[in-house]
């Protein structure tokens, strides 16, 4: 291989290697479809309320009280009056309604950080047999925690504390420095929790209710204010980190209705507070990629709504303990971003929230329950597909997505289903895959004529490439049959992979236990603690099986002459050239969830009986020498 083939390879390499991280570093920097109408947006927000010079924390001494059922438990603060934790159960025997999976990190947290892992941070009331019970034995692990909250030293005392005005529901003030007022408890029950705050020139009720089973996740929540209520608005907390493809991939987005018809639009992650004053939105949602928050205004005449950026060591994740020493997840990498919606002056807000996984199932549950009622949410229309070419494959998803599902039903495991939409999916293409092969396999056959002819005419480029041209008019041979095929595959492959990467189903979701665990997360055959340049702390050993199968179908797909000295200088680059993208692809799919290394995995493997069948099949051209 000449030098300057040798550094366009090497380049692809690195470019293959990063591009993914480039990507997205640049997601926060997407601008909505249409750019909604931004009023303000300041570096340093002028308000004190919700930006103070110092974080302003909750005290210890505030009480929390618990409501709870098979899919949430909500932890509410006197502090301020608000939602300080919102914990997830896992699906278990004791929560089988629970849609929630634990990953690797809650495994982790449970095992190596068990004073990080109770639930609720600390001891609670709960209504039980008629009243208000407290309870000293804390649960540790069996659930996820949605919302960012506390990190804790082993001492459990705090290593970075959640600032009060990041709670949910607390209420904020453009005119007033914020403070984290007392509220007394005034009605508690079962499913519903009302506080209250009476100060001089007002009076704040709020009233939170756990819905029906027919909209799991989901809370009403009713914000009275009495007397002064000019400026206020109200917080809806911020979601802990998720890592897709081992990025954080937050997404911001609304929904509007525009001549009878609805619009979901995207929004810019904020950099500092942000507010847009002139759109009446149906919902906002605030995801972390597989679970999140939406807020629904109930009551009319609520317009406009706020985004606002919290640093990481602000709005701790609990990420940053694992391995802290080797600091394998800084804190300021992963900030916080949430909305602040208006209330209304002098009457009362209502709208739902809803806390959960961003699962399509659900939420076409939860819309079908609510159209009988208040109409249709939409919430489906919050779903995200994480990838590069969003607007390209997305139709293409949610193709496969439905024929994934299908196989679910049948195989009822979602590592099988992915193969068998692999079959699927190669199956669909036979057609267009086997004439790009037997392209190939043609190409293969003349190769010997086409290179004599260029040996024959090395001192006449032109009067070659017409040999060869008409050459290939005699054989039926056309370069670029190959090529077609594979373009028209693109947008399905991409779709296959972006699908893979964004299904809140296969998180979690275990295919061989011990092994690969978690579809969404990079497979672990045995993992360290000490991080490793490129490895990190874990060895996957699926994109080294796939670099294994891609070598040999490369060999298959190019026979060459086993003694290297019997090869031209064409088929010696060609055969480095084969074993560097090997190389490229292994490195490249490192990292990659491992629902998408056994996806290329079974295609690759299918692709190789394929290009054997037809191999088999096709018969041979006739090929005589050239004079």
């Amino acid at each position: 291989m000449d030098k300057r083939s040798l550094l366009f390879v090497v380049g692809l390499t690195c470019c293959l290697f990063f591009i993914n991280n480039w990507f997205h570093s640049k997601e926060e920097e997407r601008k909505p479809s249409q750019a909604p109408k931004v009023i303000e947006q300041t570096a340093t927000p002028p308000v004190a309320a919700t930006t103070p010079s110092a974080p302003v924390f909750a005290e210890d001494s505030g009480a929390l009280y618990v409501l709870e059922n098979d899919v949430q438990q909500i932890v509410f603060s006197t502090d301020g009056g608000s939602i300080s934790e919102i914990n997830l159960p896992f699906k278990s025997d004791k929560h089988p309604r629970s849609l929630v999976l634990p990953i690797g990190f809650d495994r982790t947290m449970e095992k190596e950080y068990p004073y990080n892992d109770q639930f609720p941070s600390k001891p609670f009331y709960i209504w039980k047999d008629g009243k208000a019970q407290k309870v000293t034995e804390l649960s540790t692990g069996g659930y996820y925690p949605l919302l960012r909250r506390n990190v804790l030293e082993r001492t459990k005392h705090p290593l970075y504390q959640m600032p009060a005005q990041n709670y949910a529901f607390q209420v904020v003030s453009d005119t007033e420095p914020f403070s984290a007022p007392r509220y007394q408890v005034t009605r508690f029950e079962k499913n519903l929790i009302e506080l209250q705050l009476v100060e001089a020139d007002r009076k704040i009720t709020k009233t939170f209710t756990l819905t029906s089973d027919q909209t799991p996740y989901c809370l009403e929540v009713e914000v009275k204010v009495e007397g002064d209520s000019r400026g206020l608005w109200m917080t809806t907390g911020i979601p802990e980190v998720e890592l897709i493809s081992g990025n954080f991939s937050p997404v911001l987005k609304y929904l509007v209705s525009k001549n009878q018809k609805t619009q979901v639009e995207s929004l810019s992650l904020p950099k500092a507070m942000t507010t847009y004053s002139s759109i009446v939105p149906s919902w906002v949602s605030n995801s972390n990629g597989f679970l999140g928050l939406i807020i629904q205004p109930l009551s009319e005449n609520v317009a406009g709504f706020r985004t606002r950026f919290t640093s990481g060591p602000t709005a701790p994740t609990r990420l940053s303990l694992i391995d802290a020493q080797y600091n394998l997840y800084p804190t300021d990498k992963y900030p916080g971003y949430e909305y602040l919606i208006p209330l209304r002056p002098s009457q009362t807000t209502k709208l739902r929230y809803f806390a959960g996984p961003y699962q399509d199932g659900l939420f076409e549950q939860i819309d079908k329950a609510l159209t009988q009622t208040d109409g249709n949410p939409h919430f489906v229309s919050a779903l995200s597909f994480q990838g590069w070419f969003t607007f390209i494959s997305e139709p293409f998803a949610k193709f496969l997505f439905i024929l994934m599902k299908f196989f679910y039903q049948i195989t009822h495991s979602w590592g099988f289903s992915i193969i068998f939409l692999t079959i699927a999916l190669r199956v669909m293409l036979y057609p267009l895959n086997g004439w790009s092969i037997k392209s190939s396999l043609k190409m293969q056959q003349i190769a010997p004529l086409t290179a004599a002819i260029q040996e024959k005419y090395k001192k006449d480029p032109k009067k070659a490439q017409m040999e060869i041209v008409a050459l290939y008019r005699e054989k039926g041979v056309n370069p670029l049959t190959g090529c077609f095929p594979i373009l028209i595959q693109i947008p399905f492959l991409i779709g296959m992979f972006d699908l893979l990467k964004s299904a809140f189903e296969l998180r979690g979701a275990s295919f061989i236990p011990g092994w690969i665990d978690n579809l969404t997360a990079s497979d672990v055959l045995f993992s360290w603690n000490y991080p490793v340049f490129f490895f990190g702390t874990s060895f996957h050993l699926l994109p080294v099986l796939l670099g294994a199968v891609m070598f040999f179908q490369q060999k298959m797909s190019s026979p060459l002459p086993k003694n290297g000295q019997f090869l031209t200088d064409q088929q010696k680059q060609q055969k480095m050239m084969g074993n560097i993208m090997v190389v490229v692809f292994t490195v490249m799919f490192y990292h990659f969830p491992s629902g998408l290394n056994i996806y290329w995995l079974s295609s690759t493997s299918l692709g190789i009986a394929q290009q054997w069948i037809t191999s088999k099949r096709l018969k041979p051209l006739k090929v005589s020498s050239i004079k």
